[in-house]
């Protein structure tokens, strides 16, 4: 469907800009609350990680709804996949996050989640979009809000049964990363009751500095303090906790992709797979394929972002898959990315094999990934250029199927990302080098 304003992953922006404003959202929260009003739907869970924006949009959101007559819950803040499971556990018919993930505070967003803790369908969503062009109007009979006391200790116990009873991490030294954000009490909980040694960075939220130098995307301190500690890895989680990466003991952080695949082979080796594969992205190295293939594990590739590998997953009635950005989805136990399962799963699988994350990752091969970002303003779309299109293919029967060319217009950023990928690393950027200018010209 054509979207005004939900993206791939609900609406985001600026703080204070169109359409993150107060009164925006409370006309979003009336609308949600009419459209699921209609489809029967009375009961509304919100959550939010630690952005100070988070209280004034809680607010909105809650008058909105209630406006509209549906029942609100309100759980404070809690990491993005607790928000999707309790949504089921309390038999609330959806779920909204208040988050902009790994975005700098200044920035927050608004998600929803089904009754069934998955991405609102489409047609709901456009009815929500209808809606927001028409006249609020309070409902007769208005909605009652509660607040939800014991939601972390809930979710704790459910990241723990992810893993059978007897586990136990004694003797493991991890640090731990939670990006001042929305898991910052329940993650070190959960690997402390499951017997680490945590030490933890990066847990004391002020509103403003959540994702500020720390978390998945700026590993520098984690990877300073594990190797000072002399821990055994460090785990880094995103400002809501649905993407995790790893570091291991020598300080080298492991990404997504690396993840995935000592996940993917714990599970073939249990003989927990059955006929299924892993879904990647069209960003997965080509590495992780190889691997796979070579463990007999089937592979595809979706469109960048996690609705679209969560797609293709229940398309393919598989049970994992994720980006190397780690945003990992484990269908056994979730309906979406949650970080602190997939970090689970991987320490699962390290326990298991009596393996350190690093020998884990030897039995992948990462290909040399090169990715240059050409600016684009608007007008005809440079990829569907005949000489964008010939230089693609002299490219890629250059490298005699050694390797693979990807070009994509950003879906945030005015940028054409051209990336090239195959075992020889001079080459691979060379052509890189090459191909983008040659799409620079078709910008021009």
């Amino acid at each position: 469907m054509t979207r005004k304003y939900f993206g791939t992953d609900g609406i985001r922006g600026r703080v204070g800009q169109f359409p993150i404003t107060p009164d925006f959202v409370l006309k979003l929260g009336w609308a949600a609350g009419v459209a699921f009003r209609r489809e029967g739907i009375c009961r509304v869970l919100i959550g939010k990680d630690t952005r100070i924006s988070g209280y004034m949009f809680e607010s909105a959101l809650e008058a909105g709804l209630v406006a509209a007559g549906a029942d609100v819950m309100l759980l404070g803040p809690m990491p993005t996949p607790a928000i999707a499971y309790l949504t089921r556990t309390f038999h609330a018919e959806a779920g909204i996050v208040i988050s902009a993930s790994h975005n700098p505070y200044y920035d927050n967003g608004i998600k929803f989640f089904s009754g069934q803790g998955t991405k609102l369908p489409d047609d709901i969503e456009a009815k929500v979009e209808a809606l927001l062009d028409e006249p609020m109007i309070v409902a007769e009979s208005i909605g009652k809000v509660s607040r939800i006391n014991d939601a972390a200790g809930r979710y704790i116990e459910f990241c723990k049964s992810s893993v059978p009873t007897s586990t136990r991490f004694a003797g493991l030294k991890l640090v731990v990363d939670c990006a001042h954000g929305a898991t910052y009490k329940v993650a070190p909980s959960v690997f402390r009751e499951l017997g680490a040694t945590v030490s933890v960075l990066s847990a004391q939220p002020d509103g403003l500095n959540i994702n500020e130098g720390c978390g998945s995307t700026h590993m520098e301190s984690l990877q300073a303090e594990v190797v000072s500690q002399g821990a055994d890895l460090g785990v880094a989680f995103d400002g809501d906790g649905d993407r995790v990466l790893m570091v291991d003991h020598t300080g080298r952080v492991v990404d997504g992709d690396e993840l995935l695949f000592i996940i993917a082979r714990d599970l073939k080796e249990r003989g927990l797979m059955g006929d299924g594969g892993v879904v990647g992205t069209l960003m997965s190295n080509l590495g992780l394929e190889l691997a796979l293939r070579d463990m007999q594990i089937p592979f595809a590739r979706a469109k960048v972002g996690d609705r679209y590998v969560m797609a293709e997953l229940q398309e393919r009635g598989w049970q994992l898959g994720g980006e190397n950005s780690g945003h990992i989805v484990c269908c056994r136990h979730t309906t979406t990315g949650d970080a602190i399962i997939a970090a689970l799963q991987v320490l699962l699988a390290l326990k298991r094999r009596g393996e350190t994350l690093q020998q884990a990752c030897s039995g992948i091969r990462k290909c040399p990934q090169v990715l240059v970002n050409v600016k684009f303003n608007g007008g005809k779309d440079p990829v569907d250029n005949p000489s964008v299109q010939e230089a693609c293919d002299e490219v890629t029967r250059k490298m005699a199927g050694r390797g693979r060319v990807l070009l994509r217009k950003s879906g945030t950023e005015p940028l054409v990302r051209v990336m090239v990928e195959g075992d020889d690393e001079a080459q691979v950027r060379q052509h890189a080098e090459a191909l983008a200018r040659v799409v620079a010209d078709a910008c021009a």
